[in-house]
């Protein structure tokens, strides 16, 4: 078998992570409480209230959404607070912010799920390049998830990676 070519990473005990997995498919969906404001300042809260009241918040049925306010006014936080529990058990998810924040807020939920225990004391590779659009806080988030469980931790394909972390050696007695 001389000149065999064997292929050491498919033999390998580096378990891969690819955070693209984790994606959420659904739909994304901005709410901008803007909209809601009179005279685009303003946030009436009779006006508001009516409106909450007769809004169809079932077309948010299992969309993410992000509830946002563009104009430049002061949104008391009950208002968001009230649009939320309509959406809540509607949306799949609901947060505040940006799109940047409900993308953190959907892998953070998704990687919370992760069966930890199966990485024990294990090599892991967390996957880099992709087609889909996992933002860098995600990788951040593995990272912290990871490093303290993990016996190494490294970015890339298996075959090429960067070394993250390696735990220490245990001292011998």
């Amino acid at each position: 078998m001389e000149g065999e070519i064997i292929n050491r990473v498919a033999n390998s005990p580096i378990v891969s992570i690819d955070l693209e997995a984790y994606y959420h498919e659904g739909e994304r969906v901005v709410y901008d409480i803007a909209d809601n404001l009179f005279q685009g300042m303003i946030l009436r809260e009779k006006d508001f209230r009516a409106f909450v009241k007769t809004h169809d918040w079932n077309q948010y049925s299992g969309k993410n959404v992000v509830l946002v306010c563009t104009a430049d006014a002061i949104v008391p936080t009950w208002a968001y607070m009230l649009l939320t529990t309509k959406l809540e058990g509607k949306a799949n998810l609901v947060v505040m912010g940006s799109l940047e924040t409900l993308e953190f807020a959907l892998f953070k939920e998704a990687l919370s799920q992760i069966d930890l225990s199966e990485l024990e004391n294990r090599p892991v590779v967390v996957k880099g390049c992709g087609d889909l659009p996992v933002p860098e806080s995600a990788y951040v988030e593995v990272a912290r998830l990871l490093k303290p469980i993990v016996k190494s931790l490294m970015y890339g394909e298996p075959c090429s990676t960067v070394p993250l972390y390696k735990k220490p050696r245990e001292p011998k007695n």
